[in-house]
């Protein structure tokens, strides 16, 4: 069974109609291709490997004196991102895409 799915896998990859669909998947060389894996992918890994600790602080401060529901639910969610600081797999991602969209 192992042997049928390597085979049917390495049959897909060769296909050329596969590829040309892969290749039309892949976005366009463009700067705002870079700043956009830079902005949603990379940069809050970073922020979150540098000021996790802080901004989960912060935010735990703010919940306990927070009111508002939306309020609350917004300090919830900034606890819930930063506490465990960074993701290298995220971090993986962003790198990954920055390789696969200018190579």
């Amino acid at each position: 069974m192992h042997n049928k799915i390597k085979a049917k896998t390495q049959q897909i990859v060769k296909n050329p109609a596969t590829r040309k669909v892969f290749m039309s998947m892949k976005p366009a060389k463009t700067i705002w291709g870079f700043v956009g894996v830079i902005l949603f992918f990379i940069a809050p890994e970073i922020i979150a490997f540098i000021w996790g600790s802080d901004i989960t602080h912060f935010a735990q401060v703010r919940l306990a004196m927070s009111v508002s529901v939306i309020n609350r639910q917004y300090y919830e969610l900034l606890v819930m991102l930063f506490k465990d600081g960074g993701s290298w797999i995220n971090l993986t991602i962003g790198f990954a895409l920055l390789i696969w969209l200018f190579f």
